[in-house]
């Protein structure tokens, strides 16, 4: 098989009329979801648990097994199998990533250079990090099953020549004004994977561009758009969906499909992020109310920024005297805003767990 020759972006024949139907309702939806964001105060407190969900997910695509239990109760201070840590310092890597790119956009727009260094910290200490992380391939790649070889691949990627030109097209077609930003945003992400331009991890690399591309044409207030819960439950579509621009050269039902998903998953997040709002207000009045404490707040934003945790992680986490830990957690286990996941004994903290937010998170 020989590697794959991408198409020149922009796109200049793309049928616009076959798209119309469900274009319009992808902008909608997004419109209302990111309405729903500009009312999140604190959304560096509110949207953690989604943030990790969303890394989950992706993750979860490429292969790991960790779940959203399994990574809240390693940073938690809980315990976790030795053989579920690789797994999870993916999912926690994947974070970071996409944390480093919101911060450097702030002052920066959104280039090929800062997508090396998320890539650098996405492939750090884990599976494929000897892979050259941060640095765009150099070899041909191929994807197919493990240990088949090339002629039986199921792609072959552009070769590294064509591959420099592709990316330097594809960083300028960001900046590109499209017809409509949401279609704009479903070329950059497969063109990005028909590129494929590192050694490993370009699935969740291109998965951490959604967000950062949406909030690098500010259609977004904050990049936190996620996608993967659909494209997880939807593998096999999306991988074909994918296959199916580089098989016969068009590019609707890859389109129609990221539209699709946008819509679906808009609906979704927009169910979830009101939930946990109108979650915040009722449990901000139930520990205010029954704790009486000045640290009523640091209470709140500690359960909600890590809804499985210790009591030393509490203790080092909330900014609460350890003089007063004991007794206001005491106090919302008795009103039952979290509840005793795993008692301690010895050396071994008790383990808390905010069950409400949790079912929220996991729909």
């Amino acid at each position: 098989m020989k590697p794959y020759q991408p198409h020149k972006l922009p796109l200049n024949d793309i049928d616009w009329s076959k798209l119309i139907d469900l274009m319009g309702k992808a902008n909608r939806y997004i419109a209302r979801y990111d309405g729903l964001l500009q009312s999140v105060i604190n959304p560096d407190v509110l949207l953690a648990p989604l943030r990790t969900q969303e890394a989950v997910q992706s993750s979860k695509i490429e292969g790991t097994q960790a779940s959203l239990k399994d990574v809240l109760e390693y940073e938690g201070d809980q315990d976790v199998e030795e053989y579920k840590k690789g797994d999870i310092y993916e999912v926690i890597n994947y974070r970071i990533a996409l944390r480093e790119g919101r911060e450097q956009m702030q002052t920066k727009p959104l280039t090929l250079n800062l997508i090396r260094k998320m890539h650098e910290i996405l492939m750090h200490d884990v599976r494929g990090n000897s892979a050259d992380p941060g640095n765009f391939r150099r070899i041909q790649n191929f994807i197919g099953t493990p240990g088949s070889a090339i002629d039986n691949a199921r792609f072959v990627p552009p070769a590294v020549p064509v591959m420099k030109e592709a990316l330097g097209d594809w960083e300028h077609y960001m900046h590109h004004e499209e017809l409509d930003v949401i279609v704009q945003l479903a070329i950059v992400h497969a063109q990005f994977e028909i590129i494929h331009p590192f050694l490993d991890g370009n699935g969740r690399m291109g998965r951490i561009l959604i967000p950062l591309f949406l909030y690098h044409k500010r259609i977004i207030h904050e990049p936190v758009f996620y996608l993967s819960d659909y494209l997880e439950s939807h593998r096999s579509d999306y991988y074909d969906a994918l296959k199916d621009i580089t098989d016969s050269g068009s590019w609707i039902n890859w389109i129609r499909f990221f539209l699709n998903a946008i819509i679906v998953q808009a609906e979704q997040n927009i169910k979830k992020t009101r939930a946990i709002i109108n979650l915040y207000e009722q449990v901000k009045k139930e520990v205010t109310e029954s704790t009486h404490s000045q640290y009523a707040i640091h209470c709140l934003d500690t359960i909600f920024i890590q809804p499985i945790f210790s009591t030393n992680y509490f203790s080092r986490n909330s900014g609460i005297p350890k003089s007063s830990v004991t007794r206001l957690l005491d106090i919302l286990v008795k009103e039952k805003v979290i509840e005793i996941a795993q008692l301690g004994a010895g050396r071994r903290p008790t383990i808390y767990a905010f069950k409400r937010l949790l079912t929220i998170v996991n729909g």
